[in-house]
């Protein structure tokens, strides 16, 4: 097993104060910035940070900086006063805030609910969030438990501040921080397409001398690809099988999509035999999203090989899968191809989309093939399968172009007359 690079972190990764010669003013830009700065520890400007010596201090007791040529300088910094935890009375709330304090669950512990009360109503005039939390964790000693709850309401709220109070828990001890809360974060902000702070987060796990597993890197290789960092998925991935070699599906899932993204199908299809060879069997949407890339070029070769593996991996095709086997066929220009893989799925008892049929009838229509149309849709009349809104409006711009609608109109009740009177087997 390889374990991630541990370097000590002074005062909980950083100072909660950034090391400015300036003097700090609570704002929501800064203390974002601050909140990062103290997760991430890059919370000295450039100048200071090619400084050789850095004493930071939680409260920010002292700093140090390069005064006037004299070297490294301690300068004696201006303690903040403690946050004074002021119950919030009704009558200064707003309607919404009063609203989402009523909603708050009524299971939920005092503590939490206190904690909750504040963020609802806080605003950066009001002070530091990161004080808040101070005060809140010095008052009333929260668990875990306690912060996990307060995290699963914010998330649930979609509140602005859930980010912020996310990176400041993974500072406290009393969250007890572990591999897997960093992982959380990594996905948060990958959602969010914040890929400079995915990275910081993971390096700063690695700081803080946490184990990267499987889990935490696969979600960096998802991320990568979301983003279009093909390489650094690809790099990454190689780094996963070095230090776990037995992957999971989500692990070569997550590579295959990659592959995908990356416009390269056939080394997705190369990892999914691999997973094979395991008896590992992809996910619903990884088969999807590969047939997908093959239907698209006109692949019909890679596209069967897919559906074959999907139905290999005890997967049912649905409607979704055969459209796209169909595309595949239509594409490349193999028409009778085409039509016989849209049988096929009528007789294993999945029924064509609208789509599908469309996308068929409108290929005989650029070949300027009626007869085969004709034929196509009578055999959908025998097997039952109704013509939808995009396949009638299709077939009726086709036929009057062709100035044939009450031609074709008579073929069809004479075949329809012919039927009630002389009913054939239905083929199977």
């Amino acid at each position: 097993m390889v374990f991630c690079d541990y370097t000590s972190v002074m005062a909980r990764f950083a100072c909660r104060v950034p090391c400015d010669p300036y003097p700090f003013h609570a704002s929501s830009d800064n203390l974002a910035q601050t909140t990062r700065s103290q997760l991430f520890g890059h919370s000295l400007p450039p100048k200071l940070r090619k400084l050789g010596t850095r004493k930071i201090h939680t409260l920010s007791t002292l700093a140090v900086a390069d005064v006037g040529g004299m070297g490294n300088v301690e300068i004696e910094a201006k303690v903040r006063p403690k946050f004074r935890w002021v119950e919030i009375g009704i009558d200064s709330m707003t309607e919404e805030q009063k609203l989402a304090i009523y909603q708050l669950p009524r299971k939920m512990t005092k503590r939490c609910k206190a904690l909750m009360k504040q963020i609802i109503c806080f605003s950066p005039q009001k002070g530091s969030l990161s004080d808040l939390l101070a005060a809140w964790v010095r008052i009333m000693k929260p668990r875990r438990a306690d912060w996990l709850a307060v995290l699963k309401e914010l998330r649930l709220m979609d509140h602005p501040l859930f980010i912020e109070v996310a990176e400041l828990a993974l500072l406290e001890e009393s969250f007890e921080t572990n591999v897997r809360d960093y992982t959380k974060m990594i996905h948060t902000y990958a959602r969010q397409n914040r890929l400079g702070d995915a990275e910081d987060a993971f390096a700063a796990m690695n700081r803080r001398g946490m184990i990267c597993d499987q889990v935490t890197l696969t979600a960096m290789i998802h991320m990568y690809s979301k983003a279009g960092k093909f390489k650094l998925a690809e790099e990454t991935f190689l780094e996963l099988k070095l230090i776990s070699p037995s992957l999971d599906k989500r692990s070569y899932g997550s590579m295959i999509m990659a592959y995908i993204r990356a416009g390269m199908p056939d080394q997705g299809e190369n990892l999914l035999r691999e997973m094979e060879e395991h008896e590992i069997y992809a996910g619903r949407e990884v088969y999807k999203a590969l047939l997908r890339a093959y239907s698209m070029s006109g692949d019909f070769e890679g596209a069967q090989r897919v559906f074959n593996a999907i139905q290999f991996a005890g997967i049912n095709p649905d409607a979704k899968f055969c459209a796209l086997l169909v595309n595949a066929f239509v594409v490349a220009g193999q028409i009778e191809k085409a039509q016989a893989a849209l049988e096929n799925t009528i007789r294993a008892g999945v029924e064509p989309s609208d789509k599908c049929v469309a996308l068929l009838l409108a290929a005989l229509e650029k070949g300027n093939e009626l007869n085969a149309a004709l034929e196509f849709l009578l055999g959908l009349e025998r097997d039952g399968v109704v013509i939808g809104k995009e396949a009638s409006e299709l077939l009726v711009w086709w036929f009057r172009r062709l100035g044939v609608v009450e031609e074709v109109a008579v073929v069809l009740r004479e075949f329809a007359t012919e039927k009630v009177a002389c009913p054939g087997p239905r083929s199977k």
